[in-house]
């Protein structure tokens, strides 16, 4: 069965809604992409109205931003540390944003989203 982003035909309780759509190509939704540390691996993706996403499955690398000096460098990921969003994403050691990784300048927490973005940004939060 499609994964869809439609609204339910259903209610919580389960009546039916007196209006509805059929399905529609539209509505279709794709997988969750699990970010990790590891070799890079990406996959460019055509969107709705020929746009595109940069989907990024695995990354050694972050872009940290230090807010003390402003400056912007490429560092090592070292270790995932913990992500708050979710326990499960912890224990699978899964990269989404807010996620905190220990990088060769200290921690950081993630600000961009890899999934859809493409590339780790990071600020950060704690020094070596």
């Amino acid at each position: 069965m499609a994964r869809s982003q439609a609204k339910s035909k259903r209610k919580f309780t389960g009546k039916k809604y007196k209006y509805f759509s059929k399905k529609r190509n539209r509505d279709l939704a794709r997988p969750a992409i699990d970010t990790e540390v590891g070799p890079e691996k990406k996959k460019k993706e055509r969107t709705l109205g020929g746009n595109s996403k940069l989907k990024l499955f695995s990354t050694p690398f972050a872009n940290i931003t230090d807010p003390k000096t402003k400056k912007t460098e490429k560092v090592k990921i070292l270790r995932f540390e913990e992500n708050p969003a979710s326990k499960e994403l912890s224990r699978r050691h899964i990269l989404t944003k807010g996620a905190i990784v220990q990088t060769e300048k200290g921690l950081a927490k993630i600000t961009s989203r890899p999934g859809q973005h493409g590339v780790i940004n990071a600020v950060l939060i704690g020094e070596e």
